[in-house]
């Protein structure tokens, strides 16, 4: 039996002066990731391999580093108003998570919720007796959301 302290969820959201479709393609391509991502701009000697489709549903980006550990996101949805990400991380711990970006409509920009999920596993639980995942991440996220902010309002970003 699961229940709501067996999962976890990390969500920051932001209003963009810049409209849904405007903002997805910074999401779905992962090479423009580098452009707004606070781990991407935090650990610029991690290798990337881009595979899969060169964005949208299908793209892949694996990283390793030191210093960033490893693993691999796909993009497995995209809908005008939601990017769905399989998340999986290999080391330095091992953990499946969903990454889900929300461009909703609002006030002539857009809002963009920035939320990642997924189940606690026993060394997330051990580690949130010491750590708040909401705080190690959170501020990752509003970094990112900033600059993802920025990206957007500085031009369209339509392929």
């Amino acid at each position: 039996m699961t229940g709501a302290t067996d999962t976890f969820r990390v969500e920051r959201s932001t209003h963009v002066d810049a409209s849904p479709a405007d903002i997805a393609p910074l999401i779905v391509d992962f090479r423009r990731w580098m452009d707004w991502s606070p781990w991407d701009k935090s650990f610029p000697e991690t290798q990337r391999v881009y595979s899969g489709a060169p964005s949208g549903v299908g793209a892949v980006y694996d990283w390793a580093g030191k210093k960033a550990g490893s693993g691999r996101m796909e993009i497995r949805r995209v809908e005008p108003e939601r990017i769905t990400i399989q998340l999986d991380f290999t080391r330095p711990i091992k953990a499946s998570n969903t990454a889900e970006f929300s461009l909703t409509p609002e006030d002539g920009g857009t809002r963009v919720t920035w939320a990642m999920f997924g189940p606690k596993t026993t060394i997330s639980k051990v580690m949130g007796l010491f750590f708040s995942m909401d705080a190690m991440v959170g501020k990752d996220f509003e970094k990112g959301l900033a600059d993802l902010r920025a990206q957007a309002e500085r031009a369209p970003a339509r392929a």
